[in-house]
Order: C-alpha cells, then sequence, then structure tokens
C-alpha cells in the first residue's frame, strides 16, 4: 500500500515537473544570411580550405544566434547552404562534408568532439547552442559511406545528403533530416531512398523540419502537420523568388495558413539571384518577414509564437464556389502563361465587378471593388488545373486574381512587382478538389498584408478592410498531390514511416 501511494506521489511529481516546465508560448529567431560564396571550381579544394570558409560563415551566424539569445529566443534557424553556397559538383562539394551521426546516439559534439571523427562545423553548432542556450538550426552537408553490397551505392561510395541539423539549448544534436525533393543542379547530392519525417519536442511544441523544394510535395512535409501532428515547421531554404506565385514569404506564408502550423523560414540573402524573403508566420498572420533586393546585408528576425497554435476552422474549400451560378460577362475568355503553365483569363473590365472563369474541372468566381479604374493598368481573373512540369512535376489548381505586366493582356501572369490600382474589397473562391489550398495576397513592392484578409470556412478568401496597398496577386493555390503520381507512393511512404516510428518507440 505504501508503494503504491509512493507512486502515485512520484507520477503527480513528474506530470507537475512536466506541466511547470512547458511554455504557452516562445520566441522563434531565423536569420537571413548572406552567405560568403566560394571560387567556382570544379575540382575538390583542400579541407582546411573549406573549413576555413565555412569558418568564416560560421562567424556569421555566431553573430545572429548571440543576438537572438540576448533577446530571449528560444530557438532560431538559419538558412540552407548558409555555410558554403551551392556552386558545386558531386566531388567538389565533398570537402565541405562531415559525418552526421543519428540523433538516437545522444551525442554532444561541444562535449566530445571527435567521438564520431573530425567534425568541427558540428562542434562549433552545438557549443553556439550550448554557450547561448538555444536551440539552433543549421544546414550542412553529410557523407555516408557505402559499397556494392548496396545496389545503389554511387559508383565514388558514398551517398552526399543535403542536411539539416538541430542542436537542443545544451548542445545535444536532437535532429537530422536528410533533404528529399532535390532541386534542379543539386546533383551533388543524393536523395534518401525513403523520405524522412523528423521530429523532436520541446518544453515549447512538436516542431517538424524539411528544406526548400521539400514544401511543394506532400512528403515529407504534408505528413509532419497531418499524421505527426507538428505544432511549428523549421524551413532552411535556398529560394529563388518566382512572381506572380512563388516569391518566398507569399508562398511560405501562404502555407502556414493553409496547413494551420508556425512555421520558420529562413532564406539566403543573395538578391542577384533572386534569392530574399524570410520570415516566422502563425497560422492566422505572418508574425515578421523581411523582402530586401536593394542591399547586401543579413536580417534577424524575431517573434513571439504560441507554443501549440490554436487549429482555425476547418475550411472546405469548394463548399461556395460550387453552390453558385457562374456569373455571366460579355468578356471573352484569352490563354495567358505563368511560370510556364498555360492560364484561361478574363479581363477585368470595370472598376467594380463579378466574374468567373473555368479551366477543366476549376471554376474561380471574384467579386471585387476598385478605388479607381486607371487606364494604364490591367488586372485579370485567372484558372489552372493542371500538372506542371519544369523544374519538377507536380498537379496544380490555382485560382488568381493578379496585375498584368503592362496594358497588353499577352503579359497577363508574367512576374511583375509594383502596382497602383487599390481594391476596396475583393472575394475569391474556387470548386478546388484539394483540401490542400494556400491563400496568398501580395502586395506592390512584393510585401504581404497581415490581418487584411481571412479564409471563411465555406472556402471564400475574402478582404476584412481595404488592403494597406495596391494589389499584386489574390491567389487560391491549389495542390492536388493525388495526380503527381498514377502509384501508391504517398500511402505506401505514410505505412513504411509510421512502422519505423514504432520501432523507434519500442
Amino acid at each position: 500500500m505504501i508503494i503504491s501511494q509512493l507512486l502515485v506521489c512520484v507520477a503527480i511529481s513528474v506530470f507537475c515537473v512536466l506541466k511547470a516546465s512547458s511554455l504557452d508560448t516562445f520566441i522563434a529567431a531565423v536569420y537571413e544570411h548572406a552567405v560568403i560564396l566560394p571560387n567556382v571550381t570544379l575540382t575538390p579544394v583542400p579541407r582546411e580550405m573549406a573549413l576555413g570558409l565555412m569558418s568564416r560563415n560560421l562567424d556569421l551566424l555566431e553573430g545572429a544566434i548571440t543576438t537572438a539569445a540576448k533577446q530571449g529566443a528560444h530557438i532560431i534557424v538559419t538558412p540552407e547552404d548558409g555555410l558554403y553556397g551551392w556552386n558545386f559538383n558531386r566531388e567538389s562539394i565533398y570537402p565541405y562534408l562531415e559525418d552526421i551521426p543519428d540523433p538516437q546516439v545522444n551525442w554532444i559534439p561541444c562535449n566530445h568532439p571527435n567521438r564520431f571523427g573530425h567534425t568541427p562545423v558540428q562542434e562549433r553548432l552545438s557549443c553556439l547552442a550550448k554557450e547561448n542556450s538555444i536551440y539552433v538550426v543549421a544546414n550542412i552537408g553529410d557523407k555516408k559511406p557505402c559499397n556494392a553490397s548496396d545496389p545503389q551505392c554511387p559508383s565514388d561510395g558514398r551517398y552526399q545528403y543535403n542536411t539539416d541539423v538541430v542542436f537542443d539549448s545544451q548542445g545535444k544534436l536532437v535532429a537530422r533530416y536528410h533533404k528529399q525533393n532535390l532541386f534542379l543542379g543539386e546533383d551533388q547530392f543524393n536523395a534518401p531512398k525513403e523520405p524522412e519525417v523528423v521530429t523532436f519536442d520541446t518544453a515549447f511544441g512538436r516542431f517538424g523540419i524539411f528544406t526548400c523544394f521539400d514544401i511543394l510535395f506532400h512528403d515529407p512535409a504534408v505528413t509532419l502537420v497531418k499524421d505527426f501532428h507538428v505544432d511549428t515547421i523549421l524551413f532552411p531554404t535556398a529560394w529563388m523568388n518566382v512572381l506572380p506565385h512563388l516569391s518566398a514569404i507569399e508562398f511560405h506564408s501562404a502555407w502556414a495558413m493553409g496547413m494551420k502550423v508556425n512555421f520558420l523560414a529562413s532564406n539566403i540573402h543573395h538578391p542577384s539571384k533572386k534569392m530574399t524573403g524570410s520570415g516566422i508566420y502563425a497560422p492566422d498572420s505572418p508574425r515578421a518577414f523581411h523582402y530586401d533586393m536593394k542591399t547586401e546585408k543579413g536580417k534577424l528576425l524575431l517573434s513571439q509564437l504560441d507554443s501549440h497554435p490554436k487549429r482555425p476552422i476547418v475550411v472546405n474549400w469548394t463548399s461556395y464556389a460550387s453552390g453558385i451560378e457562374a456569373f455571366p460577362t460579355s468578356n471573352k475568355a484569352f490563354k495567358g502563361t505563368v511560370f510556364f503553365d498555360e492560364y484561361t483569363f478574363l479581363e477585368l473590365r470595370g472598376v467594380t465587378g463579378n466574374y468567373t472563369v473555368c479551366q477543366k474541372e476549376l471554376c474561380c468566381h471574384l467579386s471585387y471593388k476598385m478605388s479607381e479604374k486607371r487606364t494604364d493598368e490591367v488586372y485579370a481573373l485567372g484558372a489552372f488545373d493542371g500538372l506542371h512540369t519544369v523544374e519538377g512535376s507536380y498537379h496544380l489548381q490555382i485560382c488568381t486574381l493578379l496585375k498584368c505586366k503592362t496594358t497588353s493582356l499577352h503579359t497577363c501572369g508574367h512576374s511583375v512587382e509594383t502596382a497602383f490600382t487599390r481594391f476596396e474589397m475583393f472575394s475569391l473562391s474556387g470548386t478546388f478538389g484539394t483540401q490542400y489550398v494556400f491563400p496568398e495576397v501580395l502586395l506592390s513592392e512584393i510585401q504581404l498584408a497581415p490581418g487584411e484578409f481571412q479564409v471563411l470556412s465555406d472556402g471564400r478568401l475574402l478582404s476584412l478592410k481595404p488592403p494597406s496597398g495596391p494589389v499584386l496577386t489574390v491567389t487560391l493555390f491549389g495542390r492536388v498531390y493525388e495526380k503527381d503520381h498514377t502509384s501508391n507512393a504517398s500511402s505506401d511512404f505514410m505505412e513504411y514511416t509510421l512502422t519505423q516510428h514504432r520501432k523507434n518507440a519500442i
């Protein structure tokens, strides 16, 4: 009896300690890093030279990490390719790689730097985390030897991975993620044989992590949220902005809203390659964001987030649009190209109006009112329902109100960064065949509109008040993942992932 009472007391004490140590909110930091690049070469440089370059970049990251920690940040995210850039082939990247062990080995590199060979980069990142009592997220390269017994082993006898690592506030390696969806030109790296779902728990919520191009695909990005119920996504990226729909701050904030999670996006700062745009995004609105094509400087962002963000209303993305008749119009539809995809467009001819445009199974409805109808600017309502096949293969359903580059209709869909037309209101909806729709509102000079719009439960993207600036685009960006492939790859992956997590839990 005494033993059972003692066990109850212990259990209650543990529960109370855990409860007391949990945080309702936390301070997040992301750093947009102006990476120092090596000289372009197709031959490997000496290891010492590679370490020298990474050390210079780590010096810059250290400044951001220490500053963030002094301002109370619990976690900081740094960008993809932040230690050495991206101009490599398979051989020339090798001197920059380290062997990164599975976090289950329970390792603090700062305390035991030589436990897994020569790992000075991991040691320094671990010490930065430990000495500043902050979680540090970084992107480095991993190398894993293999041999002929593995039929997929590369001819040079090793796998090379684009890798995210996370060190906790004691400097312990708590997460390692190998990028699954490699972008064009990432031939220096291998994709893992199976997509990896990587999560870790903290006193301020459950975190998941993936990298850059991963965001456009189901695995592991959607799986982390849908099946593993993470609160916050960590997102190192080297994102090249593509207007009108894939500017970094525009799409990443929309993904956070569509998936109903916190999202910490850290981008490279390299304007000549259109790389800029970092942010701290909550499900209801951006908390902090940065876009700068004019300077060469990095930028540190900090903001408070809920550790367990409230899940907004469940949205039926087709409810409203499928329940109304198409708006009549005398306008003739025309074709236009957006990022190599052929859209169907209607020109917006009045200061106010109601329009419907359809392509295949998707019909888009727009109601709007402009402050004035300018003669020097043209806007159009567009629809796209099809497979995008340029830098990757993924099925899209998109409804978009956008500004055309000039008054010529053939420029509708071209990249444009400035506008003068102000809208009093807008309401956009579509007959989507997917539950994965990401709402975007982008204003002139590539600015977001936090708190100025909402998504209703019936699928309408609706302005709450007149936008604070001229409108570039108002978009519902839908992804139909099941049409990407004809196989059951996603369901097979889910079964495999759940099995692996059960094994790790035993």
